[in-house]
């Protein structure tokens, strides 16, 4: 078998650097008929020339993505700033508009990529949930360098955790504030629960990839097929009747969806995507002073395990609430100890944000996120709930 020891250790080996890069998430409505399913083709024909130069790419439902360049925090937040900014405008000509919620409350989930992958992963993952997470699901994802020591941040991004994912839930059903988590926690737990901490990340990820069930095998045709009988990577050999190569270790790492996962950097996948303001205009986007709460989602996580100072203040206010994962989706800030954890957590990020080089616009815009939602104990779903009775 290969050296999956060797291969997770590679996985936590990366830049030293405080680089990070955004990838953004947004769920697309038809503006005059938003109970309609906007197709592919038409989002990509508005889609404008992107001066950030973040690349775009599209779901299996149709969600559109922006994936910025990676950069130092002020660099990166502009680009992608100006990026969300060409097409907000561009799709708003074309009489379309993106959504900002984690989860879509008002289409039923229909897939329209049909890719070897995607038709994989729809027989591995069933319904209902498979099919709502691939094709109704909008979330931010932040990959930060793993720093001089990767086992550092790597504990920082799960012990907060939590406290993030109640702070920033923006996904409501059901009972839960963040929906979105609550799908991931129906599907496969050996490839979407936390990675368990054993003392040494590698090592942990290394089990984790070696007990995740496989969920395809790639053919003699360079096609798919769906491993639907419970074998793990571990019996790989049994299953497709050789042993694995890198290539199917690699594969099946990208098949696995943690709430961090490392990659040569660390994903964090826990975020919902957040609420967009419709009143923003052309002057305000195209020089970047300002942005959706998509930039306080960055500037506030980046802080909190990028910067060693805050790190220390948030994890000792998070520490009662590591492993509460299930409370901050289904609680949000309704939790008093959640929300007092992230009261903590965003006083710290504002502190440190203007030494990590954000501008003062970001500064107050996290400020005011944590006046209007974490004092009061009200996570970004309780808007969005609100709107949909009013």
């Amino acid at each position: 078998m290969t050296d999956v020891q060797a291969y997770a250790r590679e996985c936590f080996r990366g830049e030293t650097a405080d680089r990070l890069g955004v990838e953004l998430e947004f769920l697309v409505y038809d503006t005059d008929l938003p109970a309609a399913q906007v197709p592919i083709a038409r989002i990509r024909d508005a889609l404008p020339p992107l001066p950030g130069r973040s690349r775009v790419t599209f779901e299996p439902g149709g969600q559109l993505e922006l994936s910025g360049p990676p950069g130092r925090l002020p660099v990166a937040v502009a680009a992608l700033a100006a990026d969300v900014q060409a097409v907000r405008l561009a799709l708003g000509r074309a009489g379309l508009s993106l959504g900002g919620m984690g989860l879509d409350p008002r289409r039923s989930p229909v897939r329209q990529l049909r890719e070897p992958r995607y038709d994989a992963m729809a027989a591995f993952l069933g319904v209902p949930y498979g099919l709502t997470m691939m094709c109704s699901t909008a979330s931010i994802q932040l990959n930060i360098d793993v720093g001089d020591d990767p086992a550092v941040r790597w504990t920082r991004a799960h012990r907060l955790g939590p406290v993030l994912v109640a702070a920033f839930a923006n996904s409501p059903a059901g009972g839960w504030m963040s929906a979105r988590q609550a799908i991931w926690r129906a599907l496969d737990p050996s490839r979407t629960a936390p990675v368990e901490a054993g003392g040494d990340p590698a090592a942990d990820w290394a089990r984790y990839l070696l007990d995740a069930r496989l969920m395809m095998i790639r053919d003699a045709g360079g096609g798919f097929r769906p491993v639907l009988d419970g074998t793990a990577f571990r019996d790989f050999a049994r299953a497709a009747g050789r042993p694995p190569g890198e290539d199917d270790l690699a594969y099946h790492a990208t098949t696995l969806f943690p709430p961090v996962r490392p990659r040569g950097w660390l994903e964090i996948r826990y975020l919902d995507a957040q609420g967009i303001d419709a009143q923003r205009n052309d002057a305000q986007g195209a020089d970047a002073q300002g942005a959706d709460d998509w930039a306080v989602v960055t500037a506030v996580v980046y802080a909190l395990i990028a910067d060693d100072r805050t790190a220390d203040t948030a994890l000792e206010a998070a520490a009662p609430m590591e492993g509460r994962w299930a409370d901050a989706a289904r609680l949000g800030l309704a939790d008093p100890g959640l929300r007092g954890a992230a009261s903590v957590c965003f006083r710290a990020a504002v502190e440190a944000l203007p030494r990590l080089g954000a501008e003062p616009w970001l500064v107050a815009q996290v400020s005011a996120f944590a006046t209007k939602h974490i004092e009061s104990g009200r996570s970004p779903a309780v808007d969005l709930m609100e709107e949909m009775i009013a």
